[in-house]
Formats: structure tokens, sequence, C-alpha cells
């Protein structure tokens, strides 16, 4: 993938250029990028052992790959605006700020996760970092998202919701619903489109009559981008512009994030889909980290700093899932609680 992408915004039916050049990142900002999505790779990769090992069951959706969108969309946020997505969920957890260690132990089924051992991958919430979830029913948190965005408009704040799904979801009867009444509210929605190529197992080249996902606003009036979503930089630049849009009254807006996952769609997937070939030339010329790693050490940055950095991370990880796998599991009392009639 190329660093620059096409961006387009469709205002009010007309085309235009958006920006084309991401922002210049500070040094202080590299690594705070480096780190985070060093965090979220890190635990992922992790997560993938302990499922091999038969410590975590039931489905599991890696992340590994789309890091820079979360955590470029997280550097436009403040407090008190919302994040909701679909079940490839544990990266924007940690993005949010959730620990490493209550994510962890959700995913093992233990009482210190962040559903008390109950959720598992799909049903992780924190009010505290305003993270709405993790849900397992495709394209639901479009509509749940678009809720959030209603409220804040509702009680006249300036937050905005950051509404998280893929190019599978994009297909969604209910994801449509969501944007014509956003529209017509101009609720405060910034909707992000993780097209990962493959959705769960099929090309967009096949399953996708109009390709260009930031074009699905169109008919509803509502302005949309391409961006890399390889490139932490990039992402951070078209997310400003998208929440400042919507902070301003204007109403929702799209982004369609141009990304890629190294591993299938859940630990299940042998992703027989695609080449081997495909995902190392993804990884060698585009990966995320890589990307921030290399303009580190251009800027004479110290490989020991950077592999210092990494080895904080894998402490916090390794911590996180020794917790995880000793933390107790839940009371049988707990099969009562948190049922509404």
């Amino acid at each position: 993938m190329a660093a620059a992408k096409k961006s387009v915004t469709q205002e009010k039916g007309q085309e235009t250029k958006g920006s084309r050049t991401p922002l210049e990142f500070t040094k202080d900002q590299e690594l705070k990028a480096l780190r985070d999505m060093l965090l979220i790779r890190r635990f992922e990769e992790k997560a993938g052992q302990l499922y091999g090992m038969g410590a975590i069951g039931g489905f599991c959706h890696l992340y590994i790959g789309q890091e820079a969108i979360v955590v470029g969309m997280q550097m436009v946020l403040k407090p008190g605006d919302e994040v909701i997505t679909g079940y490839r969920d544990h990266g924007h957890m940690l993005a949010t700020g959730m620990e490493a260690r209550g994510v962890m132990a959700e995913l093992t089924g233990r009482r210190g996760g962040y559903s008390r051992g109950k959720g598992g991958s799909m049903h992780m919430f924190s009010k505290e970092k305003h993270f709405y979830g993790g849900h397992g029913i495709v394209g639901a948190q479009v509509s749940l998202g678009t809720g959030l965005a209603f409220a804040n408009r509702y009680r006249g704040n300036d937050n905005v919701a950051i509404v998280y799904f893929g190019d599978g979801a994009a297909n969604q009867g209910q994801v449509y619903e969501s944007f014509n009444m956003a529209e017509l509210w101009k609720l405060p929605a910034v909707y992000v489109i993780e097209n990962n190529r493959y959705a769960m197992g099929t090309s967009v080249s096949r399953s996708s009559a109009q390709q260009d996902f930031s074009k699905r606003g169109v008919s509803f009036n509502i302005p949309g981008e391409q961006v890399d979503g390889m490139d932490v930089r990039a992402v951070k630049a078209a997310g400003e512009k998208a929440v400042k849009w919507c902070r301003e009254g204007n109403g929702p807006y799209i982004l369609e994030m141009q990304t890629y996952r190294y591993r299938g769609h859940s630990m299940s997937d042998p992703a027989k889909y695609r080449t081997r070939e495909e995902v190392d030339k993804v990884r060698h010329d585009s990966d995320p980290i890589e990307q921030v790693r290399n303009r580190l050490l251009a800027a004479k940055v110290g490989e020991q700093d950077l592999k210092a950095i990494d080895a904080e991370v894998r402490e916090i990880v390794n911590e996180a899932a020794d917790f995880a796998q000793h933390d107790p599991e839940p009371d049988v009392s707990e099969l009562y609680t948190d049922i509404y009639r």
C-alpha cells in the first residue's frame, strides 16, 4: 500500500479533494504512537498464544496489522468522547486506556475481567473510559453508536461518538438507517470503516458493488474520506478533520481506513482466500509499527531505546497473561447477577 492514499470528500453531493499529506509528528508523538501500537501488537500475539493453548475459549478476533487506526484516532479525542466497535475489539480497549490485565482476564473468563469473566472477547465495557463495546452482532454497534451521538446532541455537550465497523458490516441495512438518522438530526458521529479488504473471508471486490467506502454516505449528504489506515499520522490528520466537523454541529462524518489484518478473520480462520506472499508484502511495505520505528531511527533515536520500549510492553503483556491464567474463575452466584427482566 502506498503511503499517500487518494482522499475524497463528499460534501452536499459535491466531490472535492481532501488533504493527501499526513501530519508530521514530534518525536514525543512518534514515541507514544510506537508504544501504544506495540502494546496492542504484543497483547494480540499473546492472546493468540493463549488461545492456541486452550486458555481462551470461544471466539477470538485479533487486530494485528490495524493498530494505527485506533491509536491515531485516540490522539484526537478528549475526555467524554465515546468509542464503540464490533468484535475485533481488544485494540480499541487498550487504546482507550483499559488495562491489559483486565482485558486478558476477561478473555480467559476470570473474575478480574472487565465483565467479571462472563462476557469474553466480544462483550467488554468500561464506563470510566467511555468504551461501550465490543458487539457480536455484525453492524449492531453502528445503530448503538448513533444512539450515543444522539445522547450527546440531546444533552447539548460537544462530545463525539467514534463508531468503528468493518467493510463487511458496511453492507448491513441498519448502517444506512443510522446514516439517514444521523444526518437528519446532525448527530456528532464519526463512522470509521476499517476496510481490511476481506470482511469475514470474502474480498471486497466480490462482495461490495461500491468499493470506495468513503462514498457510502453520498445519498445522505454525509462527507467521507479515504485514509491510509496503515500510517498513524494520516489517521490522526483525518481524525482531526472529522472530529472538528462533528464538534461544530455539522453532523456525521465517514472515514474509510484502508488497512490490512495479518491474521484470519478469527483464530479459527486459516485465511486460504489470500496468499502468504500478499500478507508478507503488506508487512514489508506498510506495517504501521515499522513505519514509526523507521522514522524514529532516521531521527537518531537509538535502537536500544526502541528495544527498551518493546521490553516494557512485553513485561506488561506477560504480567497480564500470568494474572489472567491464575485469577480465580467467577463465583457461581455470578450466574444470577446483571440479569434484567
